[in-house]
């Protein structure tokens, strides 16, 4: 297997009609439209629309009444067991048993149900109870009504914030989570086994939770006020700067451009010190490896951004997985189109062929 590539970097294992990131051109296009016209143009509920359906209306749905079991006030592990139990509960049947109409509406009502988890377990965490579903009804968007089933109010900016958030990260094509999502689909297994393995992969903070460690690296050049020093010390001891760098684009991550506007535009109080450790840590990559674009990343303006709306770093995955529903659904139903078992193949790389008893020790007396 001379074309083996560690990580499966640059391998092709999928068409897609879903998304396209421009590698070259820092834009990023779901099912053609840059994300650029979405936001501010569109909400969250409608650009989930456009991922599964390829239509802004009707939209993601509301969730239906329900009452998770057991919340523990950690989202994402709430999140991950609870949709797998929504599959139970609902009765909800295998992929391989039902049409596209119905796998699209078992992954809308999961998704609907999905933020309104979070939104609870967010509360729990803080220590209070769920806002009923009267207080919730008031909210005309996904956003705000995430904010008032979770907080019982919602800030206009924070409703800005988190539904630019959420539409600037609801797909991204065949990262860690979506592949998950996919291979489970292929499999057969119900919508929400596959939600939920999603989850999971997302849960691991080389994906999900990165935003979760920006915000410490910008708390520790607020009090040094030093940025470029900061970078050089991480650069100098082989460390990783959080927010910088991709494995797909080579030009600027079009996400982060808009999430460093909206940043701006909501009075972000972590503004000034990111753009100036951002312009610090650019400088320096530059000089590091003048032969290899490192831009920065989502991840560093959704930590600022997500902050604006006064999320806790802990909760920064869970809000990722919201924003991803809409993605997995996609893709999801794009598996199920394919009907083909996922099945790649490895390069054993072991010892060869030899005798039991090479390794030593007594057999069981028989």
């Amino acid at each position: 297997m001379a074309d083996f590539k560690p990580g499966l970097e640059g391998v092709v294992a999928f068409r897609t009609e879903i998304a396209e990131p421009d590698r070259e051109g820092g834009a990023l296009r779901y099912r053609g439209i840059n994300i650029e016209e979405l936001v501010g143009s569109y909400h969250y509920e409608q650009v989930w629309g456009l991922l599964v359906d390829e239509s802004l209306e009707p939209g993601m749905p509301d969730p239906e009444p329900y009452e998770p079991a057991g919340l523990t006030g950690n989202a994402p592990a709430d999140l991950q067991a609870e949709t797998a139990r929504l599959s139970a509960v609902w009765g909800l049947s295998k992929l391989v048993d039902i049409d596209a109409d119905e796998a699209r509406d078992d992954l809308a009502r999961l998704s609907a149900q999905m933020m309104s988890t979070v939104a609870k377990s967010a509360a729990v965490h803080d220590g209070r109870e769920p806002a009923p579903d009267d207080v919730v009804a008031q909210g005309e968007t996904a956003a705000e009504k995430f904010l008032l089933r979770w907080r019982g109010k919602a800030d206009p900016k924070h409703v800005k914030a988190i539904d630019t958030y959420w539409i600037c990260t609801a797909e991204h094509g065949l990262n860690a989570s979506t592949f998950t999502a996919r291979i489970a689909a292929s499999t057969g297994a119900d919508c929400g086994a596959a939600m939920s393995c999603a989850v999971g992969a997302l849960s691991g903070p080389l994906h999900g939770g990165a935003p979760a460690r920006v915000l410490p690296m910008l708390d520790e050049v607020a009090e040094t006020g030093d940025p470029e020093g900061y970078v050089r010390n991480i650069l100098d001891t082989h460390g990783k700067i959080m927010g910088f760098g991709h494995r797909v684009y080579r030009a600027e991550d079009p996400r982060s451009r808009i999430l460093k506007r909206t940043a701006e535009e909501l009075g972000s109080r972590r503004y000034e010190v990111a753009a100036a450790l951002e312009d610090a840590a650019l400088a320096a990559l530059r000089d590091y490896k003048p032969d290899y674009v490192i831009a920065t990343n989502v991840e560093f303006y959704s930590a600022v951004v997500l902050d604006v709306a006064e999320v806790p770093p802990d909760l920064t995955p869970a809000m990722f997985a919201c924003a991803r529903v809409a993605g997995w659904s996609a893709h999801i139903l794009e598996e199920k189109r394919t009907g083909r078992l996922i099945r790649p193949s490895a390069e054993y790389v072991g010892p060869e062929s030899r005798p039991l008893s090479e390794l030593g020790g007594a057999p069981v007396p028989s």
